[in-house]
């Protein structure tokens, strides 16, 4: 095997670096904002609202005209293509927004995903063909980071090695062109819920799906310290007879992450995995809590988990644009002390804290 190659220049490694420390300052956490047409009109369907390109304007402009706070609690915001060139009623782009807030853009760059012929049901991500061009007119446009999104399955021939070694390969690619355009690459290798297997299980599964990634981005000379980790938790399945406690998923969590995280890796900002806010917010606190080797950053790259009960306050009406905005605020609030272990469980009460969210077979 070759051992000879170039790492990244030090201006470059400098600027990934930088942006990547930011992202999971102390207190801080993404919101992830970058649900696809479909998704974000599943979202207002709820609310009754017809998802329109307006419609899904005014909610993302509830959110990024949040008070300047929320920057305290929030370092940085996925989006969606369209939300990246929106603008707010005055004029100021989403992006100026966010930066006046003190938060990173960011953008997701996958293009979905698809079947992987010949396996049980599995998949893989596109959109790579062109990725080197959009990562640049993105980074011209203000999107200091990128999120590209696998899914892996957990049943009782999956995930295979087939997929597992595909997605890892997929994920490391990408890496490796945002990083050749100056983004910071968030890596989310997704263990779905979904299924009745116990914690032990999922734990394996991590491990291994996590143990093909880290070797693929060094096959790749992915410069580890300019990227980001955006895995699953470590939980029984949806299905499961047997529930396990925030203790019992914070110590299989923090236990794989530790047999296969370089420490060389500045955070790890985990998906809710359609938890609710509350569990989601109680187990990110226990992990941080945990006693226990933790050499990154524990915290949150949070969706449905953090907007839930906003789009509930808001319901769509111009009159609740403030009530959806407090509860942002709330949450967010919440998810920062537990990314420094010291949220207090049932401390923040909001109109969709306790309510589950889980999709089968959940898609963006």
């Amino acid at each position: 095997m070759p051992t000879r190659w170039n790492y990244p220049d030090p201006e470059l490694q400098d600027e990934l670096r930088k942006i990547a420390n930011a992202i999971v300052s102390p207190g801080k956490g993404i919101l992830a904002a970058d649900e696809s047409v479909g998704t974000m009109g599943k979202r207002l369907s709820d609310i009754g609202l017809e998802n329109t390109d307006e419609n899904r304007r005014k909610y993302r402009q509830l959110l990024f005209t949040s008070d300047k706070q929320l920057g305290n609690h929030i370092s940085g915001v996925i989006l969606f293509h369209e939300t990246v060139y929106q603008k707010a009623d005055d004029g100021t782009s989403f992006i100026e927004l966010l930066k006046q807030r003190g938060i990173i853009p960011g953008i997701k760059v996958d293009t979905g995903v698809v079947n992987l012929l010949g396996s049980l049901d599995e998949t893989t991500t596109q959109g790579l063909d062109d990725l080197g061009k959009r990562c640049a007119q993105y980074k011209k446009d203000g999107c200091q980071f990128a999120k590209w999104r696998c899914v892996l399955k957990i049943g009782e021939h999956t995930p295979s090695y087939q997929a597992i070694l595909e997605n890892a390969n997929v994920l490391a690619r990408y890496a490796s062109i945002c990083q050749a355009n100056r983004i910071v690459p968030i890596v989310e290798p997704e263990i779905l819920p979904d299924g009745d297997h116990c914690i032990e299980r999922c734990q394996k599964v991590t491990e291994t799906v996590l143990a093909f990634v880290y070797k693929a981005l060094a096959d790749h000379n992915v410069f580890l310290e300019g990227t980001l980790l955006k895995p699953n938790m470590v939980t029984a399945g949806q299905s499961a007879k047997t529930k396990a406690s925030k203790e019992e998923i914070a110590k299989a969590t923090v236990t794989a992450l530790s047999r296969t995280v370089p420490p060389a890796v500045p955070g790890i900002t985990f998906l809710s995995g359609g938890q609710s806010e509350e569990e989601a917010t109680q187990n990110l606190d226990a992990m941080n809590r945990y006693q226990g080797k933790k050499p990154w950053a524990l915290t949150f790259s949070y969706g449905r988990a953090l907007q839930a009960s906003v789009l509930k306050a808001w319901g769509g009406k111009d009159a609740n644009v403030a009530a959806g905005q407090q509860e942002l605020m709330i949450r967010a609030k919440a998810n920062s002390e537990a990314s420094l272990g010291k949220y207090e469980a049932g401390s923040a009460k909001g109109k969709a804290g306790d309510a589950g969210l889980f999709v089968k077979d959940h898609v963006y």
